[in-house]
């Protein structure tokens, strides 16, 4: 049996939280025995253990990539655990504890990518930050080609590299008596078009251009959720009202997103400043839902474009707007890009996939 030990330093449940849940559900327990460490009061530790997976609470490394001094208490706990694989997600004291302790693989997770300035694509911090990932890992997973890309441009060896998209469990489908229901539920008639957008409520994450789109759209029947918390929750709200907008539902942080998934006609994407591969997006695929989507980061990876949506050029309200009109004119290409959202979702991005691939992975990592 193998044995991983997976650090994760996130005090909430982010998309590295979710991947990590939705593989450990479907981890071969027969081959693999895994620990995960987390922060004391993680929202993923009482999740985990619900999973029957061992569980390390450590004080002190909420979200926290470097702490200098856990790094004596990472390297007992490796001592302690004695894994084959130390697997990291953004821990940089975790990395460094594995290769002083010696006798593990050590691999790592990039789960974002985001437009690197030329700071660290330059020498000399391009050889700098190149060298830690060298030194400190013995492979690297890269979530999409867009975090693939930015670790080459800082200076990874592309060797170390391997390039696998997430996996999510496919969302319940809910009947038509629920899905009407929750349409009730937040004052949608059964012939509006509904658009929603399932993002943290930060700058990045481009919502502004989806009220200034909804603002274009006010000829339409149709509806804008925007699920999600986050510092800019104020400002998107004001920006809503000062337009006047009945369009627009703001539901703040949804805990379970099936509701909102089932009632949804076309999911929106619309960052510009950090997205590799949206689980939100894959969780709407697996229901056959399409989306209109930025083409930033790793979203044209996930939508081809007229094919199951539409990719359209980031910060740019008038081509997300007009990709909208679009497909809600035209029933039967709206079809079609459900048929194949759900194929898509089947071939390439269930949770059982990414599971044998990170498996994969581990007994590549130790021959």
């Amino acid at each position: 049996m193998i044995k991983v030990l997976n650090i994760i330093t996130d005090l909430n449940i982010g998309g590295a939280g979710k991947v990590l849940l939705y593989f450990m559900a479907k981890t071969d327990r027969e081959a693999f025995d895994h620990t995960v460490i987390v922060p004391k009061t993680s929202q993923l530790a009482p999740k985990l253990r619900a999973l029957g997976v061992t569980t390390v609470e450590m004080a002190e490394i909420g979200e926290k990539s470097f702490a200098p001094s856990k790094i004596g208490a990472f390297r007992r706990e490796i001592d302690r655990i004695s894994p084959d694989v130390v697997h990291t997600h953004a821990s940089l004291s975790a990395r460094i504890a594995a290769r002083q302790q010696g006798g593990c693989a050590v691999i790592h997770t990039r789960h974002c990518a985001y437009p690197q300035s030329r700071l660290k694509t330059s020498f000399p911090l391009k050889h700098a930050l190149g060298a830690v990932n060298n030194r400190l890992s013995d492979l690297i997973i890269a979530i999409s080609p867009a975090a693939r890309e930015n670790l080459v441009d800082t200076g990874t060896d592309p060797r170390k590299i391997i390039t696998m998209f997430n996996g999510v469990e496919a969302i319940p489908r809910l009947s038509d008596d629920e899905k009407a229901a929750g349409r009730d539920s937040l004052g949608i008639a059964a012939d509006e078009f509904v658009c929603s957008i399932i993002a943290r409520l930060v700058p990045e994450k481009g919502h502004s251009y989806v009220i200034e789109a909804a603002d274009m759209l006010r000829d339409l029947r149709v509806r804008f959720l925007i699920a999600g918390s986050g510092p800019i929750n104020d400002e998107l709200r004001a920006d809503a009202a000062e337009r006047g907008l009945d369009n627009c539902i703001f539901l703040g942080f949804v805990d379970d997103v099936t509701m909102v998934e089932n009632i949804t006609d076309l999911q929106l994407n619309a960052s510009y400043g950090t997205e590799t591969s949206s689980l939100s997006l894959l969780e709407g695929m697996s229901l056959g839902t399409p989306a209109v989507v930025s083409d930033f980061g790793g979203n044209p990876c996930l939508v081809t474009d007229g094919i199951n949506g539409s990719v359209v050029p980031r910060c740019d309200a008038a081509a997300f707007a007009g990709a909208i009109r679009r497909i809600y004119n035209e029933p039967e290409s709206l079809e079609s890009m459900r048929e194949a959202a759900f194929l898509t979702y089947h071939r390439r991005f269930t949770s059982e996939s990414m599971a044998r691939n990170i498996e994969r992975i581990y007994r590549e990592a130790i021959l």
